[in-house]
């Protein structure tokens, strides 16, 4: 057994090595990332992503539209949607009893449809 050798990853670098310019370089912009993630985190759960979806095709919807185009209870689209909206992903304003979503900014528009055309690729 000691003498099996480990074979190596092909995907891997065979030796440590770095370009201390190109680290040096970088690595200072890492920061910028912070708080990203919770964009990506919000639109990782499949419901949720369905909602932000059905939000950028059409200009708003209330909860009740919301809840049937997804197929669930109207509480568990009005939890997914308060996510969102804490998320910084959606907007909602009330209307009398109603209560209207919509997505927060073209940004989030630009997300999603980046998202589906890479999806669809290959």
């Amino acid at each position: 057994m000691a003498d099996k050798k480990i074979k190596q990853a092909a995907d891997t670098c065979e030796t440590t090595c770095f370009n201390e310019e190109v680290v040096i370089r970088v690595q200072p912009k890492m920061d910028n990332v912070n708080g990203v993630e919770l964009l990506f985190k919000a639109m990782s759960d499949a419901t949720r992503l369905k909602i932000v979806y059905a939000l950028t095709l059409e200009e708003e919807l209330c909860v009740c539209d919301v809840a049937q185009i997804i197929g669930s209870t109207t509480a568990t689209a009005s939890h997914h949607l308060r996510l969102l909206r804490n998320m910084g992903l959606a907007k909602y304003r009330k209307e009398g009893k109603m209560v209207y979503y919509s997505v927060k900014d073209d940004h989030i528009h630009q997300l999603v449809r980046i998202a589906l055309e890479h999806s669809r690729e290959d």
